[in-house]
C-alpha cells in the first residue's frame, strides 16, 4: 500500500485555511488563533463583550488581525441566532470556558450556567458548523481540562462538564471521523491566564501549585496554541477522539 505523507516543512503553514476560535478573545483561545494567523490562516473569534475594542486593554487578549463576533455562549438561543459571514471554515476551535469559584457550583443556577458554557455550547456549535467542515475535511478541536480526570473540589459543574467533554470528543470523533472530520481535545493544566489568577496571583496559593508540576513552571497559552496547530495540520491525520494533556507533568 503507499502512502503519501505530507511535506514537515510545509504541513503547519495556514494559509488559505479559515479558522474559528469560539472564546478567541482572550486567554487560551487568543493564544490559538494569534498562532494560527501567524500561520497564515484567516481567523474568526468570538468573545462576550460588545467589540474588539473593549479588550483593549485586558491582559492576554490581542485582537490584531482577527476578525471579532460578539457571542454569549451561555445562552442556547444567542448561539441559535447568531449569523456569522464564514462561508468556508476549515478549523473549528472551541476554547469557551468557565468556573465559578467559593463554592457556588454546587448552587443549581450557576451549575447549570458552567456546564452550558463548557459543555452544552460546544456540541450545539459543533453540530452546527458540522456541515461547512465536512465539506472541507476539516477538523474540530475542543480545550478541556485535567479536570477531566480527577476530582476539582469546589467546582462539581466545571469537573462535570470537562469530563463530559472527554466523552463527546471520542464520541463525535468517531462518528465523524467517517466523514473526514477529525475531532480531537487539548487538557491543559495551570495555564497562566485569567482564569487561573486566583491561583497565580496568590504566592502561596502558586507556590503549591508550582511544586505539583514536574516542569516547574506555569503553562502559557503556546504551549496550548502549538498542540491546536499540530492537531489541525495534515500532521495529525490519522489522530481523532482524541484527548491529549498538557500540564508539565502536573497530572503526573
Amino acid at each position: 500500500m503507499n502512502t503519501s505523507f505530507p511535506d514537515a516543512s510545509h504541513a503547519l503553514q495556514m494559509t488559505g485555511k479559515t479558522a474559528l476560535v469560539i472564546g478567541g478573545s482572550s486567554g487560551i483561545g487568543n493564544g490559538i488563533a494569534q498562532c494560527f494567523r501567524r500561520q497564515g490562516a484567516v481567523v474568526h473569534v468570538t468573545g462576550t463583550r460588545g467589540s474588539a475594542d473593549d479588550y483593549a486593554q485586558e491582559t492576554g487578549s490581542d485582537l490584531q488581525g482577527l476578525h471579532y463576533s460578539q457571542l454569549d455562549v451561555s445562552q442556547s438561543a444567542a448561539v441559535q441566532d447568531w449569523q456569522p459571514a464564514l462561508p468556508d471554515l476549515d478549523i473549528l476551535v472551541m476554547a469557551q470556558g468557565a468556573v465559578v469559584y467559593r463554592r457556588q457550583e454546587f448552587q443549581s443556577e450557576t451549575f447549570n450556567h458552567v456546564v452550558n458554557v463548557n459543555l452544552l455550547s460546544v456540541m450545539q456549535l459543533a453540530t452546527r458548523f458540522y456541515p461547512q467542515i465536512k465539506a472541507r475535511k476539516g477538523s474540530m478541536i475542543f480545550i478541556g481540562s485535567i479536570g477531566a480526570y480527577k476530582s476539582v473540589v469546589g467546582n462539581p459543574a466545571y469537573a462535570a462538564s470537562k469530563a463530559g467533554l472527554l466523552g463527546l470528543t471520542r464520541t463525535l470523533g468517531d462518528a465523524w471521523g467517517r466523514d473526514g472530520v477529525r475531532v480531537n481535545a487539548i487538557a491543559p493544566g495551570m495555564i497562566a491566564t485569567k482564569m487561573t489568577e486566583v491561583t497565580t496571583q496568590h504566592p502561596e496559593r502558586l507556590k503549591t501549585a508550582l511544586e505539583s508540576i514536574s516542569l516547574g513552571r506555569l503553562g502559557q497559552p503556546e504551549d496550548i496554541a502549538h498542540l491546536a496547530l499540530f492537531l489541525a495540520s495534515p500532521l495529525a491525520s490519522y489522530i481523532t477522539g482524541q484527548t491529549i494533556i498538557v500540564d508539565g507533568g502536573r497530572s503526573l
